[in-house]
This record gives C-alpha cells, sequence and structure tokens, in this order.
C-alpha cells in the first residue's frame, strides 16, 4: 500500500465511527424519505438541472441521504460509491426502508475509477468531498471517463478558503498545493455541533454527548485553481463557477448566525467572504 492509500485507510476507520455517531441524531431517516423529505439544498439543485431519467454517479455519496433525495426528487436513476462500510451499510438500509431505488457501492474511489467501464450522464460531489482526495489530476482523469460524451460533472463544496482556518479564524495550514496535513482527532461530531441544522428535520439537538473518534484523518489541501485544473487538464469544459457568502448547514466558526433555509453566516457588520464553491463542466 502507498503512503496515500495508507492515508485514505486511516481515513476509512474514522469515517466508519464518525457516520455512526452522525446518523444517531437523525431519527427515522426512512420515514422522512418516505414522506417525501429531502437533504438537498436549493443550490446543487439549481447545478444539476433537469437529471429525470438519467443515471447519475454520486461520488463520496456518505450515507445515502443526498443520493436517494436525487433519486426521489430530480428522478435520477442513482449510484453511490464511498470508502465507508458504514456508510454504505447504511444507505444501502436506507434505499430498502424509505423504498427508493438506489445502487450503493463500497469502495476507495480510486480504486473504483481503476476498474469501472460504466459511464453516466451525470457525475456528482458535493459537502466536505475535496479535502478527502489524495490526487486531484487522477481524480479529474476518474470523473472524465466515468462521463458519457456530453455529460456533466457537478460539484457543490464547502469553500477551500475556510480550511485554512482554526476555529478561532487564525490562518494555519496551507491553502492549496495538495499538502496533507495529519489530524490525531479524528473526523467529529459535526452534526451535534450545527445544533440541528444537518438533522434534515431541523430538529434541534441539545446535550448531546460528547463524542471523541478514536481513528486519526489525513486531509488535504486543495484551493480553486487546484480544483478547476483538474476538470480542465481531463478535457473538461467548465460551465458554472459559483461561489456563495454563506454555509449550508455547515457551522465551521462559533460566532456564526444562521439565516433562513439553514444557511450560515458571519454576524452582522463582518466582511463578505465565501463560504461555499459550486463548480460545473461538461464533457465534449
Amino acid at each position: 500500500m502507498s503512503l496515500d492509500r495508507h492515508m485514505h485507510e486511516a481515513n476509512r476507520m474514522s469515517w466508519n465511527a464518525a457516520t455512526r455517531q452522525h446518523n444517531s441524531h437523525k431519527g427515522d431517516q426512512a420515514a422522512f424519505l418516505r414522506g417525501g423529505g429531502t437533504t438537498l439544498f436549493p443550490e446543487e439543485v439549481e447545478l444539476l438541472g433537469d437529471v429525470g431519467g438519467k443515471t447519475l454517479l454520486h461520488l463520496q455519496c456518505n450515507a445515502g441521504q443526498d443520493t436517494l433525495s436525487i433519486a426521489a426528487h430530480l428522478g435520477a436513476q442513482v449510484t453511490g460509491v464511498d470508502i465507508s462500510d458504514e456508510a454504505i451499510s447504511f444507505a444501502r438500509k436506507l434505499a430498502a426502508d424509505s423504498g427508493i431505488p438506489g445502487t450503493f457501492v463500497r469502495a476507495d474511489i480510486y480504486d473504483w475509477f481503476e476498474q469501472n467501464t460504466t459511464t453516466y450522464d451525470v457525475v456528482f460531489a458535493s459537502y466536505g468531498a475535496i479535502p478527502w482526495l489524495s490526487d486531484l489530476s487522477a481524480w479529474g482523469r476518474g470523473i472524465a471517463a466515468a462521463l458519457k460524451p456530453g455529460g456533466r460533472f457537478v460539484l457543490v463544496e464547502f469553500h477551500p478558503f475556510l480550511n485554512i482556518y482554526e476555529d478561532d479564524f487564525n490562518p494555519n495550514y496551507d491553502y492549496s498545493g495538495g499538502k496533507p496535513v495529519f489530524f490525531e482527532d479524528g473526523i467529529g461530531d459535526y452534526v451535534a455541533q450545527s445544533g440541528g441544522a444537518l438533522t434534515h428535520t431541523g430538529q434541534k439537538i441539545e446535550d448531546a454527548p460528547h463524542f471523541t473518534n478514536p481513528h486519526p484523518v489525513y486531509e488535504f489541501c486543495w484551493g480553486v485553481s487546484d480544483i478547476v485544473g483538474a476538470l480542465l487538464a481531463a478535457d473538461l469544459r467548465l460551465t458554472a463557477l459559483r461561489e456563495y457568502p454563506y454555509s449550508n448547514g455547515f457551522k465551521p466558526f462559533a460566532d456564526m448566525r444562521e439565516l433562513p433555509g439553514r444557511r450560515m453566516t458571519l454576524p452582522e457588520g463582518k466582511p463578505n467572504i465565501p463560504f461555499m464553491l459550486g463548480v460545473a463542466a461538461v464533457k465534449p
């Protein structure tokens, strides 16, 4: 196993522990989806556009909530791929229990890219996907290979600018270049820390027990030019680039205020900074 694959394996273990903890706050998610609930935000719906009846590959799909929401509300035929055993096991059960069809594959996406022979109308990734990628060039090539001619790639992501900061707004990490950063304390319980903004039903989380993840992680520092450059180098054509002055559901800094629609932004009087990034590209 290469050094990068060793990092991927550490991340897999950390995500297994974190996914169990995150789902413990979310109640009966199958009933939520069966009742017409959706975990999608307007930004990804707008960039995805009309995907009704189209095949859609969701890379790093986590536990399948967004994937199945795309199937139920946008009408796509969905396949999700994620490195976490816990996430994929949950996603398969969620599909069965909700009655929403979806295929879920447990794999490191780099391994999946090497073995994949299927092409899709749309490839999608969102919300916390990029920092776990150790090689953006291989990622871009894998996306291009997985797209049909004329197919589209859509990314909605937390803005890389945020990743340079500690919680107290002190810059401490590289902005770009792919350097790995080791975090001994692993993936935390950001669902509880959101106070309810990531429970999808909006149910408030109070007095959640402290969660300590025993598995450390490695994250990778990529900037906007790294992301866009990887897509362009794979001969994809950029069709949209968005920056949003708010964060959907996630509260990266303690003093952020909540706007309607579970959007988080800085307090009044603070400067306007980008919190999310949207990218769309097409395979000629």
